[in-house]
């Protein structure tokens, strides 16, 4: 069960680094007990997150969670496990997600669905059984998504990655109209470029497609905000920090631009 200090139980998905690790570390500074979740080949990196989370004096899950959000069995058992360990469930974050550096006419069907499997559809089971939980619980909640500058705006070579993160969005206001009632408050987060192994894996694959040279595509995002430089997964973390907390109960439904002023909404 929750201890008195807790404000409550949150779950991350895709918590073994980058964004996903920021924000499971920053809930638990901000007095969660923090369950985290990745997939079985990040087993070793998502232990060492749970480490830094009971370091911090929180509880979190006995063991770390892997699951592969895509599967809605594993989704449903996941979140059985967190509510049986820690004692419910209040904070959502689906993190969990890919992204394939493809152009369109090379785009393949496995490219498409295998990010579609992720990227939507696994919010899609987080979203579901978290609501169904939270409603259970009667409390109210949280619930959080990861969308993309790129669902707001479509870039080249991300054709079916922007497909998704739209699709996030679609979700994001669907699950906010229905759970309002209940006072569950549904958002998603909208990251530009951030520095993350995920966008220095696609600043590799740029170097093989257009021969530039390693670090061009990082270097070319910090130009397109006017601010001159790209962000870093604490800056994702702090908006889903206030997405989480009691003083965010009027926004709902909202995906929330976060990309030092590549465009504005």
């Amino acid at each position: 069960m929750t201890s008195e200090s807790s404000k409550g139980v949150a779950l991350v998905t895709g918590a073994a680094q980058g964004i996903g690790r920021e924000i499971a570390l920053r809930l638990a500074d901000d007095g969660f007990d923090v369950a985290v979740n990745d997939i079985d080949s990040k087993a070793e990196a998502l232990a060492l997150v749970q480490q830094e989370i009971k370091a911090k004096g929180r509880k979190t899950s006995t063991t770390a969670l892997l699951a592969d959000v895509s599967k809605e069995d594993q989704v449903e058992r996941m979140i059985g496990d967190v509510v049986r360990e820690l004692g419910g469930l209040d904070v959502m974050v689906a993190n969990a997600g890919i992204c394939l550096w493809t152009s369109f006419l090379d785009t393949t069907e496995e490219d498409w669905d295998r990010q579609f499997t992720i990227n939507a559809k696994g919010v899609f089971f987080c979203y579901k059984h978290a609501g169904k939980q939270m409603i259970k619980q009667g409390r109210g909640g949280r619930i959080i998504g990861a969308s993309s500058t790129a669902g707001k705006q479509a870039w080249p070579n991300l054709s079916a990655y922007s497909a998704t993160k739209f699709a996030v969005r679609g979700l994001t206001q669907a699950a906010a109209r229905e759970w309002g009632p209940h006072k569950i408050t549904v958002n998603a987060y909208a990251p530009g470029s951030i520095h993350t192994p995920m966008t220095e894996s696609l600043d590799v694959k740029n170097v093989q497609l257009t021969g530039a040279h390693r670090g061009a595509l990082l270097e070319e995002a910090a130009k397109w905000a006017p601010i001159g430089y790209i962000g870093k997964p604490e800056d994702i973390a702090g908006l889903v920090s206030y997405l989480a907390s009691k003083e965010a109960h009027f926004i709902t439904g909202q995906s929330v631009t976060i990309n030092g002023g590549t465009f504005f909404d």
